[in-house]
């Protein structure tokens, strides 16, 4: 494993022995710092059983099993929708999507974005004294008004949209771009966009054309691991935000056909790999103690029958789904000497509720001229006695519409007919018991109409282009 370490680092460009060197003259005078350092790392499409700590019978993953036993494991942790756009609104903002105005998954097309009116984490963390970068999968805008860059991150590395869309024509493009596939900046400017080919950004600018999607883990972990070597004497956000494993899913030649669970699996013990690095990075550096690392998935797999899905079970259904599939994702949390190692929790809690959590252990602020819907979950993420989850209930959105509500162990979803669920005895949402706990049903219904009717009249709007 050292050998394969050494090599990825050379890979991505990092000498390994000159990395280490570094790191040991740091970490006797690197000071504690009183603000915490926050990693959030979010998998694209990662489905709730793809880790082995939840289950995984085929994919390999020590360094986040090793992540769980050395943290905390979160068993009903969700996301706030099952597509794209919207979950990654909702993480940023502590909101659920309606909420901010981004509802759909938005295209190269669309003149819309995340506000940036809107406070996202890295607003907060910045204006809190943090270093911020986003290193990944943007998807909340790709019209410059609505990059990383105006919504409170300093630098930003990656793809702005998914991998399996196309580039807008009128992209700005570095004036050293890389192009590769035979494209030029003519053919950019001229020709009908190609599925699949995206662009690779740093800031607001294209630098390759289309992006080599094969190198993506890699890139993303040398610039993740750069970002934390440069910044590790002062607070730092890093918010790591992978392209894979959404299709179309590409892995590195090192791990490329290694898995038992093919190429998706390939895929997945890449990411494992670079989370274990950053976690060697911040030890090595002296700063692994004074860094929150939440490990989570935008939203449940893809229901795809050729291998290159993910797997939820036990959960029942898929991406673009309100069943548990396609929003209830595997979650990993860990602080060192902060987080009780090796210990499992069972309440619920959901991306929405990093902003508060976040800005309770920094110091920073939390909006208050607006309605946040996330909870401080750090009583439970501290492993305090008898702690409960700060909601009463959790509401699942599909687009603009509330289609189901989580209260304690009951689920009630409204799509074709009333299903309500009881998730304690029925994790996979298989016995449906609306017809005989009608007035469970009832009560429900009534949370759900009341909290659809505030949150739509205390909506703010998506920002447009222009």
């Amino acid at each position: 494993m050292m050998h394969t370490r050494r090599k990825f680092l050379q890979t991505i460009g990092i000498g390994f022995g000159a990395l280490m060197t570094a790191s040991f003259k740091l970490s006797a005078n690197t000071p504690k710092l009183q603000k915490p350092n926050v990693i959030i790392i979010f998998t694209d499409d990662q489905g709730y059983q793809d880790i082995g700590c939840f289950g995984s019978p085929k994919i390999k993953t020590p360094n986040l099993d090793r992540m769980a036993q050395e943290g905390m494991r979160f068993t009903d942790f969700y996301s706030a929708n099952s597509v794209c756009s919207p979950s990654r609104a909702a993480l940023l903002t502590g909101c659920y999507p309606p909420r901010v105005g981004i509802t759909k998954v938005l295209f190269s097309k669309d003149s819309i974005g995340l506000n940036p009116k809107e406070i996202t984490i890295a607003d907060m963390l910045k204006d809190h004294g943090y270093a911020t970068a986003c290193i990944g999968k943007w998807h909340l805008g790709h019209l410059p008004e609505f990059l990383p860059t105006k919504q409170g991150f300093d630098s930003y590395f990656g793809i702005p949209y998914s991998n399996d869309m196309k580039i807008d024509p009128k992209a700005t493009l570095a004036d050293d771009v890389k192009f590769n596939n035979g494209m030029t900046e003519q053919a950019v400017r001229t020709q009908q966009p190609k599925k699949n080919f995206v662009p690779l950004m740093r800031n607001d600018k294209v630098i390759e054309y289309p992006a080599d999607q094969s190198t993506l883990t890699q890139r993303y972990t040398q610039e993740a691991i750069r970002f934390i070597t440069e910044n590790r004497s002062k607070p730092f956000f890093l918010y790591l935000p992978h392209t894979m494993p959404h299709i179309p899913i590409f892995a590195s030649p090192d791990f490329k056909g290694k898995s038992a669970r093919g190429l998706y699996g390939d895929v997945i013990e890449e990411i494992d790999f670079s989370t274990g690095e950053i976690i060697k990075t911040l030890k090595s550096l002296g700063i692994d103690e004074n860094t929150l690392i939440v490990f989570t998935s935008d939203n449940g797999p893809w229901n795809l029958k050729n291998g290159h899905g993910g797997c939820a079970l036990p959960l029942r259904g898929f991406k673009f789904q309100t069943y548990e599939g396609g929003m209830r994702v595997p979650a990993i949390m860990r602080w060192p000497g902060k987080i009780p190692p090796e210990k499992v929790c069972s309440e619920v809690a959901a991306t929405i509720d990093m902003l508060p959590t976040i800005a309770h252990l920094t110091g920073a602020k939390v909006p208050d001229d607006r309605v946040i819907d996330g909870k401080n979950i750090w009583p439970l993420m501290s492993g305090q006695k008898n702690a409960l989850s700060p909601h009463q209930e959790y509401f699942y959105y599909r687009g603009t519409k509330l289609q189901a509500v989580r209260v304690g162990k009951w689920k009630l979803r409204i799509e074709k007919e009333d299903e309500l669920y009881d998730l304690q005895a029925d994790i996979s949402e298989k016995n449906n018991l609306a017809k005989q706990e009608p007035e469970m049903v009832n009560k429900l219904k009534a949370i759900m109409n009341d909290f659809d009717k505030d949150l739509k009249n205390n909506a703010r709007p998506a920002g447009k282009a222009g």
